[in-house]
Formats: C-alpha cells, structure tokens, sequence
C-alpha cells in the first residue's frame, strides 16, 4: 500500500474552476453531494450551479462562505464552500480549487486516542487527522493559524485546506508518516489564511498510535519561527553578498552582481543606476539635485526576459525630484513608497509608460537605496516588489543598506581601477608607435591587446628604419602592470630607438640596454636588487641587399620563420639572460631570409594559457600562420583568434609580422677604391654614368659632390680596403662609403681661417640624412639623397 492509498477522495466534494468561471474538474464528492455525475457539469459555468445565481467576488486568494447550491433532483442545498485560487504553473494554468467536507470526523469514543490528544493544552498549533488524512481535531492555536473555525473544515484534508503546493507537500510527508509510522520535522515556508504575509514553519509530524500500537492517525505540530529564519536569511544574504560581489574590477559586472543577489531574496525586479562620471571611472559630481541623470548599469528580474524594465542598460534617463530615485539620491537616504499609499501617485501622473507597467505587473512597492563610498554618491538601487504580497519592513531596509554598502566599496574600488586603468592605456597607446613606418625593407602589422583585469602592462613592439635601407624589428615586455610599467616600456623603448640610430648590432645594443635597466632597478630603492625592473627583449635587424637578418634576444620568446616554401619554424637563437640581472653577455645568430617569408615576433602572453601548455600554443601558432594569405591584417587576426581565450587575456600580448622584401642587383652599385687621391676623378666620371643608366641624372651633381667628399676623407684618414656603394629606390638614393678604419668621423663648424673641415658640413647640407655605423671589418659613412626634392 503506498501512503496515497489511505486518502479517500469521496469525502470531499471538490470542483476546478478555470479563470474564465467554467467547471473543468468534478470528483465523486461533488457528484455525491449535488448529485450531478460530471459528464453533465464539467465544462458549463459553475454559476449554473447556484440557486440564486448570486456569484460572490472574492477579495483576495481565498474565500469562504455558505451559498445556495441547486441539486440535481431541484433542491435548494445550502453548503459551506472553501475556495483556493492557484497561480499559473508550467504543467497547468491558474484555476480556482472550491472543496466542502461531506463528513466530519468527530471525536470518537472516550479511549480513542484521537479524542484523548491533550489538543487545548499545546502551546503551538496542533492538528490531528485520521488514517484516511481527514482532519478530525485542531487546537484555538491552529485555528488561528488556518484563520477557519474546526466545524467548518473538519473532514477536509490539509491540501484542501492550505490550497497550496506547499500543503501538498506536507500531506505527501503526513502520508509517508502513516505508512511508515517514523516522525519527521519539515520546514516550510508559506502564508496561512490567518495572516497577510508569509511565515516560517517547522511542522513536526508525528504518528498518533492505539493502545495495540496501530496508527491510527497523524499528529501535525506547526511552531511558527519566522524570526529566527529571516534573521537567519539576512546573514546568510549578507555572507553571499560578501561572496558573489565585487569579483571583478569591472563597473558593470560589480552592478550586476548587487541585482543578482537581491533577487528574489529582497525584490523581484532590481535595477542598478549609476550617476555619469565627469570621465571614465572619475568621481561623479556632488552635490545632486533634481532632476537626476541616471545610466542604467545592470537590472535583474524573477521574470526571464526582464519585462517589468522600462530602461536598457547603457541608457541614460533623467529622473524628476517626485520619482523615487532622485528622493532617495538628494535625501541621501533609502526611501520606502508604496503604490496602495500613494507615495508614487505625482511621479506615476506624469511617467505614463511606468504607470501602465505598474498597473500591468501589480507593483505594488519600492525601495530606493542609494550607493555611497568614501563619501561620494555613486548611484541607487531599487528594489520592487510586484509577486511577493507584503511590502517593504525595516528590516528589509537595514538589509538592503547593509548589502548596497559593501557593493558600493565594489563599485568604488572598480571607478578608481578603470580610471588607473584608462591612464595607463592612455600612456601606453602614446608611447607605442601611432602607426607602423612604411620600409623598402619589409611590410609590417601589429597588434596589441592589454590585460584584461590585471591592467595595462609593458608590451611594446616597434619597427625603426635604419641605413642602407635595413631595417630593425624589436619586441619586448616589462615585468608588472600599471602606470609604472608602461613608463618604463617608454624609457626603454626609447633607449632602442637611441641606440638603434648609431646601428650598433644587435647583440651590443642589448648589452647597453641591460646596463640602463640595472641602473633603473637600482634607481627604484635603496634595498633594491639589480634584475628588479625585468625585462624580456628581442632585437632583429633585416638586410633587403643581402636579404640576411639578424637576430639577438634576452630572456624573450623565440620569433617565428615561415618562408615562402616550406613548413613554419621557430628560429633558433641563442637565449640570453633577461636584462637587468647584468654582467652576462648576449649572443646573435644570422640567416638568410628568402624574400615574402614571414618573421613573427611576439610577447609570452600570446602563447601562455591555462588551458594548455606553451608547445601546444607553439603548434597553434605554427598553425595559424602557415596559412597562406596576402593580408598581414588578416593573418594578425588569425593569430589572436586561435591562440587566445574569449573575454580577455590575462597578460599583455604584442604581436609582430613582417613580410620581407628583397632590393634587386640592378638597383645596387659596387666599386673597390684604390687609396690614390688621383682616382677620385675617374670614379665621380663612373658615378655619374651609373646615374644616368639608373635615369637618375636630376640627382647627378649633387651624388658627385657627395660622392667625392666621403671618399677622398676614406682615402686621407681611412684604411683599405675602400668600397663605394650606391643604392636607390624611387625616393632615396643611398651613398656609402666603407673602410678598415675604426675612428668615426665627426661633423663640427669650420672656422674662416681654418684650411679644412668643410666636408661632411657640406655633406650634411646636401642630403636629407648622413652618418657613420661600424662593422666587423671597420666603419661605413652614409648619406641619403631625397630624389623627390631633385624633381
């Protein structure tokens, strides 16, 4: 026998009666009290059924009363009726449960235990019910609590009576309590006909037992601890408050949160409005006074979809002094309105759209809290309530202020992280390169991402042309994020640039910039250690003449080749010490590059993930860039897509692509100069011809000057061998002018009197730019001419 088999549905009469005021159920109850089968009733009016035709308006959930019923033979019966309206459930549409006991079960015989229960002398609500769950006894305390009188509901079960899923419930456990004959507590949560609002219950069943041990009936005993459990609900709301809040430093996922977690523990709908920032997370202005300009952050409803909102979020309404939320935000207080009050009437007059809203959903209360932190007013949070019947008490209040403060610090935190954040974006974009120089050497795209919580770091990339229509590609990361970090990616970045402009080679410009990072740790305390200020660097520089590169790197990734055929690879350097721990040497490496192969150069953020581990990000790489493709754009977004997460990164990433491109032979010119003074003529008469087969003879006059100046100083003050070497494109034509020497030359004013050192200030006044590198073999001055001024 299961639990359910006990009850017996023909003691009572029951009828469904949808919205609409049809029957749509009749049981054996119904039929044996009126003595319609239900074949006859079910889907006619149930106001057919009334004698009078008199149909009562119930004023709330239920109702109660004796009405004139008509029996089938004609008869008047007058019968008591209780009646429940249930909502709307996913398995059944809103109805009304009307039920009348047909028999009542007394109190027995003197020894039955069921009339023996010491009922008047319980101090909590007791009922007792039979072995068929009909209710036979209640004490004045439950009768109270059921708001019914004993001789109206004897006989009539607990879900007939309580007409709620949450009596259902108990009447499953009461059945399970007959079977088994074991007692149980069970907590509840509902409204009882005796009260407007809902209380807390901890209903202790128990079986009701004969001299023999039979059951022969349940005990429920309801105890009433609604303070208990709603001080309880606080804390627990206020711990997960302290839990599910500020998780992140972002404005809106911290407002979200605050609507989150008071729905539907404080409201079913909650919005969010922030007051607008003079700038992005900056303080927002005081004092306030109405009308009140409020940005929608984040709204949380009971609804899904969010209907009951009248504002997205983003949008900026303006809000007069009758509404609630300028109230509340020039008060500097929480505000409590209702509608049944009409503290919302002036606003509602004149808000039409919200008044509709109001009257569609049954809003029926609101409160307003303001936001506040440090002193500064942020915005508020409103609270409404249009599904649960009670309105707003203090203590709903003093714990909605308690949860709006500690989301208010959140939300602080997140306007000073976002203001921090914003400057040091706004650094860092001044200090990276605004857009990448235009070479002959190679083309070139880049990309840059910043952290997505932790903040803007270090990364910075950049391409610097150099002489002889070279080319450097550099990539590098400081250690940290924030404001410091990205001023020392400036002082860096620009101490490359420095020391790339005097060509030294790769792997010294690295040792230079080492000595300036160990002088920077040491400059940042007096405890500090050298290697403080770490730094990651790589330094490449590429050759269109001799289509070779080469490369230094320290502490940094290794970049990547993917020739024109064949399979990407990473290239092979040597690794090198990070800069700034001082004192250990770096090394280069040098290849070839075919032309239209592919170099990248990138951060460790780009192949660092939680997910999988760096070779994996490797074969991605690899993966992504193999893919032929014409754009360099194209290939960047490719990279990003494949190899980072959605949401954010967790570390800077800086990537780097550079196609290269090769200078043909025939726009390169080559002579082996003789130390003779005498020669200096003839080789000026080659020049000159080699101009005119190049159709470059606008450039002829002043490449002769040039030419002959660079070259008689190499053969006065330099050591063989002497190279001359000449190099166009169609805006520049590059002169050069090689020897064994080491010593530089040096440009300085010529005095009247003084004989020589006219030069190279002659030099320098003839061309766009000039100066001197040195190599393995010794130095080379430069000079380029702008062929587009000779035009």
């Amino acid at each position: 026998m299961t639990p359910h088999d006990t009850i017996d549905d023909a003691a009572t009469a029951r009828a469904v009666i949808d919205e609409h005021g049809t029957l749509v159920e009749w049981n054996a109850g119904a039929r044996r009290l009126l003595g319609w089968p239900a074949a006859d009733v079910v889907g006619r009016p149930a106001a057919e059924l009334l004698a009078d035709g008199s149909v009562p308006v119930p004023a709330g959930p239920r109702w109660d009363g004796t009405l004139p019923l008509r029996h089938q033979d004609g008869h008047r019966v007058r019968v008591w009726l209780l009646a429940h309206h249930r909502p709307p459930r996913e398995d059944r549409p809103a109805h009304w449960l009307v039920v009348t006991p047909l028999e009542a079960a007394g109190p027995g015989s003197p020894d039955d235990p069921l009339a023996t229960a010491a009922l008047t002398q319980s101090p909590c609500a007791v009922a007792v019910y039979d072995e068929r769950l009909r209710l036979n006894r209640i004490n004045d305390a439950m009768a109270e609590v059921i708001g019914l009188p004993e001789e109206h509901i004897q006989g009539l079960r607990l879900s007939e009576i309580g007409g709620k899923a949450q009596s259902e419930e108990l009447e499953a456990h009461m059945a399970d309590v007959l079977a088994t004959g074991r007692a149980r507590d069970v907590q509840t949560y509902l409204r009882t006909g005796g009260d407007a609002r809902a209380h807390a219950w901890l209903a202790r069943i128990a079986p009701v037992t004969d001299a023999e041990g039979r059951v022969r009936g349940v005990c429920l005993a309801a105890h009433d601890f609604t303070e208990n459990y709603l001080s309880w609900e606080r804390l627990q709301l206020v711990n997960e408050a302290g839990v599910r809040i500020g998780t992140t430093l972002d404005v809106t996922r911290t407002a979200q949160e605050l609507a989150d977690v008071c729905v539907p523990a404080l409201g079913d709908f909650v919005s969010v409005d922030l007051l607008d920032a003079d700038d992005e997370g900056a303080a927002p202005p005081a004092p306030i006074n109405a009308p009140v300009g409020l940005r929608r952050a984040a709204h949380r409803s009971i609804t899904p979809g969010t209907p009951e909102a009248l504002v997205e979020p983003g949008h900026l309404e303006l809000y007069p002094a009758t509404s609630p939320q300028a109230a509340s935000l020039t008060a500097g207080r929480t505000v409590v309105a209702s509608v049944p009050s009409g503290d919302l009437d002036a606003w509602l007059s004149r808000d039409h759209r919200r008044s509709a809203r109001d009257r569609e959903y049954g809003i029926h209360s609101t409160m307003s809290v303001p936001i506040r932190a440090r002193g500064l007013t942020l915005g508020v949070a409103v609270l409404t309530r249009f599904r649960r019947p009670d309105p707003f008490t203090p203590d709903d209040v003093l714990l909605a202020e308690e949860i709006t403060a500690r989301a208010a610090v959140c939300v602080d935190n997140a306007r000073r992280y976002s203001r921090e954040r914003e400057t040091a974006l706004a650094l860092q974009r001044s200090l990276l390169p605004r857009g990448l120089p235009r070479t002959r050497a190679v083309d070139a795209a880049s990309r840059y991402l910043p952290a997505a919580r932790s903040g803007v770091g270090g990364d910075w990339f950049d391409v610097i042309p150099l002489s002889g229509m070279r080319v450097a590609l550099c990539v590098g990361d400081v250690v940290g994020h924030g404001i410091e970090a990205s001023a020392t990616m400036g002082r860096l970045r620009t101490a490359v640039r420095t020391l790339a402009d005097i060509d030294l080679a790769p792997d010294e410009l690295l040792t230079h910039l080492d000595d300036l990072v160990v002088r920077l740790s040491e400059g940042t305390g007096g405890d500090s250690s050298p290697g403080e200020v770490g730094t990651t660097c790589l330094y490449a520089v590429y050759d269109p003449v001799s289509r070779r590169c080469t490369l230094a790197r320290a502490g940094h990734p290794p970049p990547v080749l993917v020739p024109p055929t064949g399979a990407a690879r990473p290239i092979e350097l040597p690794a090198g010490p990070p800069l700034g721990l001082g004192g250990l040497p770096f090394e280069s490496a040098e290849l070839d590059v075919p032309e239209g192969s592919v170099l990248g150069f990138f951060t460790d953020g780009l192949i660092e993930n939680r997910e999988r581990d760096v070779d994996a990000s490797h074969a991605l790489l690899l993966d992504a860039l193999a893919i032929s493709s014409d754009s360099l754009e194209e290939t960047c977004d490719r990279v990003l897509h494949a190899l980072l997460p959605p949401g954010g990164v967790p570390d800077d990433v800086a990537l780097l692509l550079a196609r290269t491109r090769g200078l043909p032979a025939s726009q390169v010119s080559t002579w082996d100069i003789p130390a003779d003074p005498a020669l200096v003529a003839p080789i000026r008469k080659q020049v000159v011809e080699q101009l005119d087969t190049w159709e470059l003879s606008a450039a002829s006059f002043t490449a002769e000057l040039v030419v002959s100046e660079l070259v008689t100083n190499a053969i006065r003050y330099g050591s063989q061998p002497i190279r001359l070497r000449l190099i166009h494109d169609a805006a520049t034509l590059i002169c050069e002018v090689s020897d064994a020497s080491h010593t530089a030359p040096h440009l300085r004013r010529a005095k009247a009197w003084d004989e020589g050192g006219r030069g190279l200030l002659l030099v320098a006044q003839l061309t766009q730019r000039w100066g001197s590198r040195h190599t393995e073999q010794g130095k080379t001055i430069w000079a380029e001419l702008a062929l587009l001024d000779l035009d």
